[in-house]
């Protein structure tokens, strides 16, 4: 057994060990989707079977990773009653699901609010009493333990969904001519009923790319299909092709092919400022292009190890500049450095398209 103190702080490879020694067991595993988008339970059933193996009478253990309605009672509950106490009566176990926006400086762990729902009556109350103590926001007690799964599900596809829309709606305004941005501006002027989202070249994050396939695969299971939710996949998973071929379009503008031009992509990571490149849309639009020939550089300010070029200013020998993450620094550029590159394509609308224009350069954004 290996541990580690530092601030109050302590970490152990001993996770059964570790287990017996606490009150309050939190589990926060990765739940992915594979390849052929279906749900992986593994980190899950493996922090479970290790709690089972530390866990004692009296213990709450709250499962805080993204799960589907029924994984509690079906898969979480059985494996941790292999320890031979029963839930609900033996040891409380409720469901918590984590709520994070990475590089929000608004909302954090400490003032979001949260909801539980437990196995039993009481798994809830304990649970709800454990969040009050540790954050200052609210803490909601829901009916049931699949409440509390469905609602990170259905907060996660409600993005998913809206994100989808304004993406059609994109492309249904690329063929009329019509500036998306400037419609959503002016439809955000109602006071009600309209809540602004934003197109883009695609969806990223271990959240909204990810959940809706778990609530799909279990709705499936249980007799139903959600056409909708597929749909919005569908949508969204289409749009760094859709934004590829917005630079092969505009390379063909100023008679070059994509194959042999000179291509950056700025960004790497999924949203702005962060560091995160969890099913980023980048990653596939630079697969894309590297398959249709391009000469592919990568400059993200956050990803230093992991771009090909040292600098913005190293992109601008490029035939193309293709913006994937909307980071400050690309956001705060000065629209006058990509005076010698040939096409742009924004694929997060987030630059100057008239002063681009102005240059000689040809713009191409998502839907303007």
């Amino acid at each position: 057994m290996k541990r580690a103190r530092k601030e109050g702080l302590e970490v152990s490879s001993d996770g059964a060990g570790a287990v017996k020694s606490a009150d309050v067991v939190v589990v926060c595993v990765p739940t992915p989707v594979d390849k052929n988008y279906m749900p992986d339970l593994g980190a899950v059933k493996a922090a479970c079977k290790v709690i089972a193996k530390g866990l004692r009478k009296g213990q709450l253990v709250i499962i805080e990773s993204t799960i589907n309605p029924g994984v509690m009672e079906g898969i979480v509950q059985p494996i941790l009653e292999e320890s031979g106490l029963k839930a609900g009566k033996d040891f409380l176990l409720a469901h918590c699901p984590e709520r994070i926006d990475p590089g929000n400086k608004k909302w954090d762990v400490s003032n979001l609010p949260r909801v539980v729902g437990g196995i039993g009556r009481e798994s809830t109350r304990r649970a709800a009493e454990f969040y009050r103590k540790i954050i200052d926001a609210p803490v909601l007690e829901l009916s049931s333990v699949r409440a509390a799964e469905a609602t990170k599900i259905m907060e996660n596809a409600f993005r998913d969904v809206n994100i989808a829309f304004v993406n059609e709606m994109a492309k249904s305004f690329d063929q009329m001519g019509i500036d998306i941005t400037e419609v959503i501006k002016a439809a955000a002027t109602k006071p009600f009923a309209f809540m602004s989202h934003w197109p883009g070249c695609g969806v990223g994050g271990h959240c909204i790319p990810v959940d809706p396939y778990y609530l799909i695969e279990e709705a499936k299971r249980k007799g139903f299909n959600h056409r909708f939710l597929l749909l919005a996949r569908e949508i969204n998973n289409g749009m760094p092709e859709y934004t590829v071929q917005k630079a092969v379009d505009g390379l063909n503008e100023v008679g070059l092919s994509v194959k042999g031009a000179k291509v950056c992509v700025l960004g790497l990571a999924y949203k702005r400022d962060v560091d995160d490149i969890r099913e980023s849309p980048a990653v596939k639009i630079i697969e894309k292009l590297k398959k249709l020939g391009a000469k592919v550089d990568v400059y993200d300010p956050f990803l230093k190890d992991k771009s090909t070029v040292k600098s913005l200013k190293d992109c601008m020998r490029s035939d193309c500049i293709l913006l994937a993450t909307d980071h400050t620094e690309f956001r705060e550029m000065d629209p006058n450095k990509l005076k010698k590159v040939k096409v742009v394509v924004d694929g997060r609308n987030c630059l100057d398209k008239e002063k681009i224009k102005k240059l000689g350069v040809v713009y191409r954004g998502i839907g303007r």
